[in-house]
């Protein structure tokens, strides 16, 4: 099953949604209003989780209008969403985004805008596959841990 859901412990996540029939990406708002300085990054949580195959994952890339036009990137570039991730007991498997301004001018985002988007792409793993952990134990950085 592939849905998105959101996080039990919060009331303002908005469920991502695509823009069009052909659009490959699902696109995640902002809860909050949030300023932006430049040279300065915010980390914000979704509040959605999202449930996907165990041979599936979601990447998650910053929205070309705030990349292009508002000079804000994600700071880890590209986002991976392991199928582990969701229910994970450290946060439930909230998604969170970080953003960077690189620009020189201080950029407002507000609560309800579209800032990243999310593809939901299948992967391969090797024929002698050498997994270190079989469960995740927690959230952000806890695989290999």
């Amino acid at each position: 099953m592939r849905k998105f859901e959101k996080v039990s412990t919060a009331d303002n996540g908005i469920i991502p949604t695509r823009s069009d029939v052909g659009s490959a990406g699902y696109d995640f708002y902002a809860v909050e209003d949030l300023t932006i300085k430049p040279q300065e990054m915010v980390k914000f949580k979704t509040n959605i989780k999202a449930c996907m195959e165990k041979d599936e994952v979601l990447l998650l890339y910053v929205r070309s209008s705030i990349g292009i036009k508002k000079n804000l990137m994600l700071c880890n570039g590209t986002g991976v969403i392991d199928s582990t991730y969701y229910n994970n007991p450290d946060n439930e498997g909230n998604i969170f985004c970080t953003l960077f301004n690189y620009g020189t001018e201080t950029q407002e985002i507000k609560a309800g805008d579209r800032v990243m988007q999310g593809v939901f792409v299948k992967y391969l793993i090797t024929d002698d596959d050498n997994t270190v952990n079989e469960i995740r134990t927690g959230g952000i950085g806890s695989t290999g841990n």
